[in-house]
């Protein structure tokens, strides 16, 4: 009998996956915004980007796909690979990007050369892979046990023993850019949560988890970024840290954290690559993915990460917009062409007015109006296709 994931399991793997060191990092662009201000923008962009998450996670959770395979139902067969190859080499930048912030974090804790932690945590990953997602339980258990007690810490030691509040002002980052800023981290787990909630016994409820999990700790972990930056007035995670004298606490907060959000995309992308080509085996693919993530977090700087974040977006949230369309409101079949052109076309003007909306400062970002303009679309293309067919 094929062994499930529990609700507690899915909810260990999507609180690794929020305790980033990336999300910290992140977090500290918002101290432009004030205290009150920048928590309401982390706050409204988290239940944006989750109600998305959720929405993809019950998709691939009912039909039990992985989340590429679940685009092909839209976009056609070789339609979802093209997504499947876009969603790859986001996942391999990803996987650079992560184990880069890692090892730029130890190395301000314990300095023995850059290179050497990417290896480190390259190498970690990689025994995280080989495990196996439904295997890791006792695992994840200790290792996020662990986390959460450190990150309490450090929360205290940013909120609590911080003597002045800094004031940092930016007049060019309002609070639309914001709240689109906290949207993309949500957002670009959007094409992974289904690699997960297909394993789980119950998978609307695991997704739901697994959603309101992530949520809480992703937030927690912007907070803890803007606190860095608002009370202690340092940006740089690595050097609070050593400030408070964590030691060794602190450098095992920077390179699990890595670890355990850095294994969902080296794993994601191994199974996006089976809905490339259907004899690779996914396990062995998310280890070829780990080495080429260390190799590029040694050779590349990768110190800014927003446009990176908006070029996910743009990608990936008109194409979850038409999935939900299809799955949700029309309840359309499975397309049996190799490419769906009429959801490819919406896909692209979806792709279009999210570029064309980045120029646009709007209260709430600006992929809730890019969704819903897309969803619409789906709706108004089927409501005229219905009529050409009667």
């Amino acid at each position: 009998m094929e062994k499930r994931t529990s609700l507690f399991e899915n909810g260990l793997i999507w609180f690794g996956a929020g305790v980033s060191i990336a999300e910290i990092l992140t977090g500290t662009y918002f101290a432009a915004l004030g205290f009150g201000r920048g928590l309401a923008a982390i706050l409204v962009g988290h239940v944006i980007g989750c109600i998305m998450l959720f929405l993809a996670g019950v998709i691939g959770g009912k039909t039990r796909k992985s989340a590429m395979e679940t685009v092909k139902d839209s976009f056609g067969s070789h339609g979802g690979q093209l997504f499947a190859i876009l969603n790859v080499l986001q996942l391999v930048g990803w996987t650079a990007i992560m184990i880069y912030d890692g090892a730029l974090a130890a190395g301000g804790i314990f300095t023995v050369g850059h290179w050497v932690w990417c290896l480190v945590i390259g190498a970690l990953i990689i025994v995280w892979i080989l495990i196996g997602i439904t295997n890791l339980g006792k695992v994840n258990t200790v290792a996020m046990a662990a986390l959460f007690i450190l990150t309490l810490i450090l929360f205290k030691i940013i909120f609590f023993d911080g003597t002045v509040v800094t004031s940092i002002t930016d007049e060019t980052f309002s609070f639309g850019a914001a709240v689109e800023l906290a949207v993309a981290m949500p957002l670009s787990w959007l094409p992974l949560i289904s690699d997960y909630t297909r394993e789980a016994k119950e998978p609307v409820k695991a997704t739901a988890v697994s959603t309101v999990v992530y949520g809480v700790v992703s937030c927690f972990m912007y907070l803890v970024g803007m606190g860095a930056a608002l009370f202690t007035g340092e940006s740089d995670i690595a050097q609070i840290m050593v400030k408070a004298e964590l030691g060794i606490a602190g450098l095992l907060i920077i390179v699990f954290s890595t670890v355990t959000t850095t294994f969902l995309d080296a794993y994601s992308a191994g199974i996006s690559s089976e809905s490339i080509f259907a004899g690779l085996k996914g396990k062995y693919v998310a280890v070829v993915v780990t080495v080429i993530g260390t190799i590029g977090a040694i050779v590349y700087p990768m110190d800014d990460i927003t446009d990176f974040l908006y070029l996910i977006g743009s990608v990936f949230a008109p194409m979850i917009a038409v999935q939900i369309a299809d799955f949700f409101i029309l309840k359309k079949k499975k397309s049996e062409t190799g490419f769906d052109w009429c959801n490819l076309l919406i896909w692209l003007a979806g792709f279009i007015l999210y570029r064309v909306l980045m120029n646009i400062d709007m209260l709430l970002g600006n992929t809730l109006p890019d969704m819903v303009l897309t969803i619409l679309l789906c709706m108004i293309v089927a409501a005229v296709r219905g009529r050409k067919k009667a």
